[in-house]
Order: structure tokens, then sequence, then C-alpha cells
């Protein structure tokens, strides 16, 4: 068994901030990743982020993960294991690693930050499973990262931001986009993006679901419906659009199930999509030594991911010992870029939601 000081689990922009938060504050971290390369979901983000200079405003998410990288790699403190899946984290506080599926080994670290990100929900209706039906994240993979088309032609179900920022690069890549449908009565995602996808002439279309997908081998066309208040499909509405693709965009779910496993006490909130632990101000769970932060503390922006990511791992670091001399003036300035970023009447859902989980 080998020892760490801190391990950081999971290299998207929250845990790879938590690493390069707790290295600035001398503690030895070591960052797990299951993936090939670090960067989570800002290797396939092409769209320019929102927020201040602190979280990167103006620049691409995949640019954001390579300053990230590149900042990371200033530590001599600092290792780095890709391609290795964290399998489970014990009550003695030991984790077990497998790594590339064959080598297997236990870690006995002094703190933990867990950063696992979160997960595509998935949508039930005849026929989900044929091919050519994707979750928008697999999609973004497909054309970013790998430079693939999806299809020629899409229809996306969900009006969220990821939905109308998929559906904008779907289009800049060349795929027809027939429709963007959401089941609830109002547009999700902020509004900038929604009017961007309109003057393209694409509709979007709320009150709507998919009713039925029609293939044999593959998607071929989507039956579609109006839905009322409850979100029951009113019949005599039903639409059909011919498409190859049913991209799949209705929200994610943290990604957490080595905090339950750990014995970390959680908490469903809807607010936060879905099960989330219950922490204190300092991002620690309610078992001692045990951080988490970013979106396994609940689904928001990667903004907000990665301040969390800042924080959390500065306050791991002291932990166990590792304490700046500005602890004080750095845990002020993240806990304010929060603030603000929380600040506008989007964030008053989640605020709710985190108000149930602090302690």
């Amino acid at each position: 068994m080998r020892e760490a000081d801190l391990v950081v689990i999971g290299g998207g922009p929250a845990g790879l901030c938590a690493a390069i938060s707790a290295a600035e504050s001398g503690a030895r971290v070591l960052v797990i990743e299951r993936n090939k390369v670090l960067g989570g979901q800002l290797v396939k983000q092409t769209h320019m982020f929102f927020g201040s200079e602190k979280q990167y405003a103006s620049d691409r998410g995949i640019d954001i993960a390579g300053m990230l990288l590149n900042k990371l790699g200033c530590f001599n403190n600092v290792e780095i294991l890709t391609e290795t899946t964290v399998v489970g984290m014990y009550e003695d506080g030991v984790i077990s690693v497998l790594h590339k599926e064959d080598v297997y080994y236990k870690i006995k670290p002094k703190a933990v930050v867990v950063s696992t990100g979160a997960f595509e929900k998935a949508l039930a209706f005849p026929n989900n499973d044929l091919p050519g039906i994707y979750g928008a994240g697999a999609v973004q993979t497909l054309m970013n990262v790998h430079g693939v088309k999806p299809g020629d032609k899409v229809l996306m179900v969900g009006a969220g931001n990821i939905g109308l920022i998929v559906s904008y690069q779907l289009i800049q890549a060349g795929v027809e986009v027939a429709a963007i449908l959401d089941a609830a009565p109002r547009i999700g995602g902020y509004l900038v993006h929604a009017s961007k996808i309109r003057r393209m002439g694409v509709p979007i279309l709320t009150s709507h679901t998919v009713k039925e997908a029609i293939g044999k081998d593959f998607v071929e066309k989507a039956i579609v419906s109006q839905v009322d208040e409850k979100f029951r499909p009113i019949a005599g509405t039903e639409k059909e659009f011919d498409v190859d693709v049913i991209c799949i965009s209705v929200g994610l779910t943290p990604l957490n199930e080595l905090l339950s496993m750990r014995g970390c006490q959680m908490k469903y909130v809807p607010q936060l999509s879905g099960f989330v632990p219950i922490r204190d101000e300092n991002y620690e769970t309610t078992v001692e030594y045990v951080f988490a932060a970013g979106d396994a503390t609940g689904v928001e922006e990667a903004s907000a991911a990665m301040v969390e990511g800042y924080l959390a791992g500065l306050c791991a670091a002291s932990k166990i010992g590792c304490t700046p001399d500005d602890f004080d003036e750095r845990k002020s300035d993240y806990v304010k870029q929060l603030n603000d970023l929380r600040s506008g009447p989007v964030s008053r859902h989640i605020l709710s939601g985190i108000e149930q989980i602090v302690i």
C-alpha cells in the first residue's frame, strides 16, 4: 500500500483547481483520473465562458483546460495518474484503484477531495435505445474531441444551456437541427443562446416532448407531442420529424457513489439535481478528511465548479497541516467569487439547494 498526503479524485475543472490550490498551499497532491487526458468536460467545450476574468470569461473551455494543466505542471509536488479508476473508499480511509484495467492497489491518503463530476440523465420513451440516440455530452465528444459528425439531421431534446450550446455547435459542424424541444413551458438556458439559435431558423418548442422514436436499425424519425402542465402528452398534438439523431439534453446527476460508499451523509436535493453530500463551509463532508467539490456536490456551471475546487483544495490542504500565510485572504476571495457567480436570478434555486446541505 502506498501513502499520499492529499488525493484528488477526478481531473475535471473542480479537480484540477483543487489540485492547484492544494499544491500552492504546499501539500503533496496525487490526482487520479479515469480517462487518458485531464480536463473533464472542459476538453469538449468550444464555447466561450461567462463570469469574470478569474473564471476565464471569454476563453473557451478547451483552452481553459490547457491553462489549468500548464499551471498544474509548474508544481513539483503534484503527481498525476491517468487511466486510473478509484473503485472503493473504505472506513479506514484507504482507497483502492485500478490502473489501466489491470493493476489493482491501495492508497492511504491523509485527506481526499472527491470531484467526480456528474453523468447525463436519460429520457424514457419507446425505442429510446435505437442507434442514433445520444446524450448531449456524447455528441460533444464525437464532434469536438474526435471530429465525427453524429448524423445529418438532429432533434435536440432539452433547451437548457447545454442543449442550446450543443445545437449551435452541431450547426457549426454542418448538421441540420430540425428543432429543439423542452417539456418545460419556458426555455431553461440563457436567452442569449436561445436567440442566436432562433436567428438561425431553428424552432424552439416549449411544452413539448418526445413521444416515440421510429426506426428499424437506427433512428429514422421522431414523434413529438405537446404536454400539459403536468407533463402529460396531449392527444392530437403529435408532429413527426425526419431525423437520424435524437440528442438528449435533459440534465445531469451528481456522480458521487464513492462518497456514499465512504459513509458520507447524503441528501436528495432536487435543486442540486440529485443526492449530494452534507458538508460544511469548507467543503468537508460529514466524514472527517473527506472533501467534495464541483458537480458531485450539486450540478452547476463549470465556472462555479472551478472556484469550489480552489476552495476545497485550500481547505483540505490546511486540514492536513499545509496552511499558507494568505489562507484567510484566499478563502475570502473564493467565497466572494462564488457569491458573485450565484448573484443572478437563475442561481436562486441553486442557493436554495445549497442552504439544505451546508451545516
